[in-house]
């Protein structure tokens, strides 16, 4: 056993939480109710006792029952407290019971993305053998040789991101212990995979280092990262634009900047955008709005479980620039 939770008991878990959650909710919504009801009690109580109905005002022969004013205001707290009680064990069950299908899907989604990535792992590995073996009977200066060494990288980033999704739907940590990752390299390769997409969109892609900042983050989702920012400049950047990807270091933080020359954002708040399937209006795009699909709010989950954050540097009609901010890896 290596100590980490098994997902089945990490769902009842979470399950068994969300139930006792709405349970207390219940029991405090029902709690704050009973105790309306006996403080208004209460008045009506000692306000008889300030003015009581004395016998001998009332017609002869009827009867009367005398309650001890105590006795009956601890009455009330007992009946109090049991609804109470009452209350959250039937608000425990109900709970329960509503989330019991919640669970159920749960546990369904993890076993889809378990046995996806497991499926395709194997695929990925026989295509980088292929590879391999290509690259044996090609020059590594070459232009093949060169194509066959981007073709591998690339099929090693999405076998990373095949045992990411494994490894989530497990239910483990993420393992932050790792070695520091070195920002330019990462970005730089990330500029010289997209290279031929934005020479075939006319586009200029360059990558400059203001220094090789370090960040704790495993590489693959680094790479997803600076690789969806950079996609979508590529959708927002018009023929004849430019895209820099350049990392620095700023305020003891790791920067990453993708920045490009298109039209800019408009016809929405620009934190919004890295929601998901977030749309804006423009003109000049299909159908007259823009989408930046869930690119961006893939960038922003990335970026916050690695303790960092992504925001818009600036935007306007000279360009866009986002700015990816990671911890600065201590040594």
């Amino acid at each position: 056993m290596n100590g980490r939770s098994v997902p089945g008991e990490a769902d009842r878990d979470t399950l068994r939480r969300a139930s006792l959650r709405v349970a207390v909710r219940i029991s405090a919504a029902c709690g704050v109710l009973v105790l309306c009801l006996l403080a208004a009690a209460t008045v009506y109580l000692m306000n008889k006792l300030a003015n009581p109905d004395l016998p001998g005002s009332s017609p002869a022969g009827k009867a009367y029952t005398y309650l001890d004013s105590k006795d009956l205001i601890e009455a009330m707290i007992i009946a109090g407290v049991t609804g109470v009680v009452l209350a959250g064990v039937v608000g425990w069950l109900s709970a329960r019971s509503a989330i019991r299908p919640l669970g159920e899907a749960l546990a369904l989604q993890r076993r889809f993305v378990q046995d996806a990535s497991h499926e395709l792992r194997t695929p990925l590995a026989i295509l980088d053998a292929r590879i391999q073996l290509a690259q044996r009977d090609a020059e590594p200066d070459s232009t093949t040789g060169r194509a066959l060494g981007r073709i591998r990288a690339d099929t090693g980033t999405l076998t990373g991101i095949v045992n990411e999704l494994l490894v989530a739907a497990t239910g483990a940590a993420p393992d932050s212990t790792g070695e520091p990752t070195d920002l330019a390299a990462v970005a730089g390769s990330v500029a010289e995979s997209l290279q031929d997409i934005a020479a075939q969109q006319d586009i200029r892609l360059t990558f400059s280092d203001a220094g090789r900042p370090e960040a704790r983050i495993d590489p693959s989702p680094l790479r997803r990262a600076v690789l969806a920012l950079a996609e979508n400049a590529l959708a927002h950047t018009p023929p004849g634009g430019r895209i820099t990807i350049s990392t620095a270091v700023e305020r003891n933080q790791a920067a990453v900047y993708v920045a490009d020359t298109g039209p800019g954002i408009t016809g929405v708040d620009q934190a919004r955008i890295f929601d998901r399937f977030v749309r804006t209006a423009a003109p000049d795009a299909p159908r007259g709005r823009r989408s930046f699909g869930i690119g961006l709010a893939l960038v922003r989950e990335i970026a916050a479980a690695a303790g960092g954050t992504v925001e818009v540097a600036r935007s306007g009609p000279a360009g866009t620039t986002m700015k990816l901010l990671l911890p600065l890896a201590r040594h």
